[in-house]
């Protein structure tokens, strides 16, 4: 074979791992769509109230915590392509664990195993993704997360659609992993199969994250604080402290998630002309306005305003965090990892603060904090330098990826 079909054969090859890679982040979005919106059938099957349901919609946060360090393990034994497909997998199927739940422990046990399933397929599928893009030398984590919203959105939509419909979840629920455990397998098959070489340690079960991974993962916990406590209180906000209607509360919500899924798609360009640190640093200006406009604003329309730069301002930092964290050690899955750890603590914190600031101020005030921490992206985007170093485009195959399988 000529170099040149080698160069072609093996563009086409990435270019198909990137679809590959879009296609599980979509998958993984739409099982977590698909199970919120029927957190109110699991709520009332299981008879819990909503203090215990509070309680037990931590167990997500905290299975992925635990689970997360053990997905770089896997994937150094079995390869990149074999972890993901069967992670992926055991996420989807997990689907059908919450509303089978007849009760409050078996209910967090069952929210444990999704949030489990879903951090290890999400670290194995983050460092893929930073692998193609590398092999591809331009961006596409942006895009990659946008995917993940893309696939929230219509998991949201089908959900909606069987609640409508008075559907049981167990049975909504059963049909959907089905679905998504067929299309994951598929797209797992055109993955790069990465596999680490003969000589290489693998990384420890558990381990706390390098340093480099504890900076980076800092900035992404800014961006999702800012993110959750958006998506969790903005309604609230505009009803409770602007007087608006409960239906023009919502529309600010729905209308801060699109604009976060619009920007993602987009924002890979954004990164590939501005780079991951300046992208990030103007972001942070633009989110701590928007910010200001919500705390200063006092008009619906302003803080609406707000809440979409507020959106269009965080929306590539985390997908940036998991790129700069893959290329800052020798290790990425385990970096990866570290990260989102931290960025799932981040989610896990932010509605709980915002609402225990909330009860002891005012929502103004929570924020007030929001916008500090947006801000703060603009100072501390340095550290994301790792994401903007030398991408070269790879020509030729590596000996450490095989060629996809059918």
């Amino acid at each position: 074979m000529s170099g040149a079909e080698t160069k072609v054969l093996d563009q086409r090859t990435l270019r198909r791992a990137r679809y590959a890679v879009a296609a599980a982040f979509m998958v993984h979005g739409s099982v977590t769509g698909s199970f919120a919106t029927r957190v109110p059938w699991i709520q009332d099957h299981a008879g819990v109230s909503a203090g215990q349901l509070g309680l037990a919609l931590a167990f997500p946060a905290l299975g992925a915590s635990l689970a997360m360090p053990l997905a770089g393990r896997l994937s150094h034994r079995y390869g990149a392509r074999t972890a993901l497909r069967t992670l992926l997998a055991l996420w989807t199927l997990s689907l059908t664990l919450p509303s089978l739940a007849p009760n409050l422990p078996t209910l967090c046990f069952a929210l444990f195993v999704f949030g489990a399933t879903s951090g290890m397929a999400d670290v194995v599928m983050n460092a893929l993704g930073v692998e193609v893009e590398t092999r591809l030398g331009r961006s596409i984590m942006s895009g990659l997360h946008g995917m993940w919203s893309v696939g929230a959105l219509l998991g949201s939509a089908g959900g909606t659609l069987a609640a409508h419909l008075g559907t049981d979840a167990r049975l909504h629920h059963v049909i959907v992993a089905a679905v998504l455990t067929t299309l994951g397998l598929v797209c797992c098959t055109w993955v790069l199969d990465v596999q680490a070489a003969e000589d290489e340690e693998p990384p420890p079960r558990f381990a706390l994250p390098p340093k480099s991974a504890v900076l980076i993962g800092a900035v992404g916990f800014c961006a999702v604080f800012a993110e959750g406590a958006s998506l969790d209180w903005s309604a609230i906000y505009l009803k409770d402290e602007l007087g608006t209607s409960a239906g023009l509360a919502a529309a600010c919500t729905t209308g801060f998630t699109l604009t976060m899924a619009l920007a993602r798609i987009a924002g890979d360009k954004v990164v590939d002309r501005f780079g991951s640190v300046r992208t990030v640093r103007h972001g942070g200006v633009l989110a701590g306005f928007g910010g200001l406009l919500i705390v200063f604003g006092g008009h619906p329309a302003v803080a609406m305003t707000g809440f979409a730069l507020m959106g269009l301002g965080i929306a590539v930092v985390v997908p940036l965090c998991f790129a700069a964290a893959g290329r800052s050690g020798p290790n990425p899955s385990q970096a990866i990892a570290g990260v989102a750890t931290i960025t799932y603590t981040s989610g896990l914190v932010a509605p709980s603060a915002i609402g225990g600031l909330a009860q002891a101020t005012s929502l103004v005030v929570s924020f007030a904090l929001v916008t500090v921490l947006s801000g703060g992206l603009a100072v501390f985007a340095g550290v994301l330098r790792s994401g903007d170093r030398d991408r070269p485009r790879v020509t030729a195959p590596s000996p450490a990826v095989s060629e996809p399988r059918v």
